[in-house]
């Protein structure tokens, strides 16, 4: 089964980083992504840009009506996310606590639902 794994986070805490701090958290993920595919379940994965280039869209009465950033305040922000294939949702769920951004805020795992 496959699942995504969402990474949440503070979207300030990175750039305040010290670059070396920064180089090591990119490296971290570069090694996650690496064992990932070594395992055969890596499946994808996206960095996503900041709420503040973010645009929320909701229909109404037949409009679409567009307001800028994200749709809710939260202390912590989707940052990008994996899509993993996991044997079960244990598994799902030891990757996600190996994910470098789980030191920094929440992942949150949901499975993938193909059926649309």
């Amino acid at each position: 089964m496959e699942y995504a794994l969402l990474i949440y986070n503070d979207e300030t805490i990175v750039p305040r980083m010290e670059p070396g701090e920064r180089d090591e958290l990119f490296a971290a993920y570069r090694a996650y992504s690496t064992a990932l595919r070594e395992s055969d379940s890596y499946r994808g994965s996206v960095k996503l840009g900041s709420t503040a280039s973010a645009t929320s869209v909701r229909a109404r009465n037949g409009r679409a009506l567009t307001t800028d950033g994200p749709f809710a305040e939260t202390k912590e922000q989707l940052a990008g996310l994996f899509i993993v294939e996991c044997e079960n949702l244990d598994e799902a769920l030891e990757r996600a606590a190996r994910l470098p951004g789980a030191r920094l805020g929440t992942i949150e795992v949901r499975p993938i639902d193909f059926r649309g």
